[in-house]
């Protein structure tokens, strides 16, 4: 009797922000069924109750897993936290995977090249194999893409230096983009808005939810010594 081999695909987990370029990742990446994705990872936010950056409520993140219909596993930080022991915790969260069999994981990441410098130092020292599949593509090209596949997200922060109180709340789509300042990248790359998505291809079902109070919050800390990153930000609370 011949032998059958089978070819097991790599396990990994993705980095899920919540917003709209995490999920381009994972429809990419689950399209192209190079990796067995079983799982969504995210930092949250352990005083605010929420997303890391993105102020997500974490009922509405659970909410977003379960209708995708991937296992959420949560990192949860205090919100006052060194960028030395923000690494060990990571570093200490992931060799949990790697323990479980897992070898990659998946990041939205598109052009910051020393985010994917830390990014690839930490995996490193992990084990753990970093894969990016936005990785250099135009910005604006994505924008469409993300829109034309049918994601349906909504800005919830918003740098108050690049764009402003306006742009906090609205949908991301086509209108948005032709409304951008110059000089703002159409994903927000360069960190000027972030996004939830509550629809698209990866959804079974959409996430419902409401459209709460816009702060405005100044998110530096005592540990941001020298601090060179535009910190004041516009959040809308969503419900």
């Amino acid at each position: 009797m011949p032998s059958i081999l089978f070819c097991l695909k790599p396990k990994a987990f993705l980095n899920w922000s919540s917003g709209k370029d995490s999920a381009l990742a994972l429809f990419i990446a689950l399209s192209e069924e190079e990796y067995a994705i079983n799982s969504l990872v995210t930092t949250v936010n352990v005083q605010a109750d929420r997303v890391s950056m993105h102020g997500l409520r974490r009922a509405l993140l659970h909410k977003q897993a379960e209708a995708i219909g991937l296992p959420l596993k949560e990192i949860v930080l205090p919100e006052d936290i060194s960028m030395e022991t923000y690494t060990e915790t990571i570093a200490q969260e992931f060799r949990k995977f790697l323990k479980a069999g897992y070898s990659h994981t998946i990041y939205g990441d598109i052009f910051l090249e020393d985010l994917r410098e830390y990014r690839e130092k930490t995996l490193r020292n992990i084990g753990l194999q970093g894969v990016y599949p936005l990785w250099k593509k135009d910005t604006s090209k994505l924008a469409k893409q993300i829109i034309a596949l049918g994601f349906k997200a909504v800005t919830v922060a918003v740098s108050d230096k690049a764009l402003g109180k306006e742009y906090c709340g609205r949908a991301y789509d086509q209108d948005f983009l032709n409304n951008l300042p110059a000089g703002v990248d159409p994903c927000g790359e360069n960190g000027e808005f972030h996004t939830f998505v509550h629809d698209g291809p990866i959804f079974k079902k959409p996430v419902s939810f409401e459209l709460g109070k816009i702060i405005k919050r100044d998110l530096s800390t005592s540990t941001d010594k020298n601090k060179s990153w535009e910190s004041i930000f516009w959040f809308c609370d969503l419900i």
